[in-house]
């Protein structure tokens, strides 16, 4: 069965919600909360999937704008994930090296090779290129 986009039911929603560009910490918290609702929908129907999605792209421009990820180093991102997941440095002897060069690499002294960021990506089961 596959359900139509109602065009009248997407006006009516577009109506209720009035997105629009958020330009304040209130309309971004308002646009968060409808998102939210939307996104936990039971039966969402096309039109509310379409307006969710709208919204969604509304809110990651304004966090980009107002909310800025600095980029993360390939040894933070080991360092987290070293936490993350339980793991210490000397687990990882063998894996990337000597105790001496997983200190290194694991403290941004030494940066990771395209060879450790494989071994590190199948230890860790992720993409390699995080440590590149």
């Amino acid at each position: 069965m596959s359900l139509t986009f109602d065009q009248n039911a997407y006006r009516n929603l577009l109506a209720e919600v009035a997105p629009k560009v958020i330009e304040t910490e209130e309309e971004y918290e308002r646009t968060l909360a409808i998102v939210e609702r939307l996104t936990f929908s039971k039966n969402r129907t096309p039109e509310e999937a379409v307006l969710h999605k709208l919204l969604v792209q509304i809110i990651e421009v304004y966090e980009e704008e107002n909310y800025p990820l600095n980029p993360s180093t390939p040894h933070q991102i080991l360092q987290h994930i070293m936490e993350y997941s339980g793991t210490r440095q000397a687990d990882l002897v063998g894996v990337i090296g000597s105790s001496g060069v997983v200190s290194e690499v694991v403290n941004g002294k030494r940066s990771i090779s395209k060879a450790q960021a494989k071994a590190l990506g199948k230890y860790f089961k992720v993409s390699p290129s995080l440590f590149i």
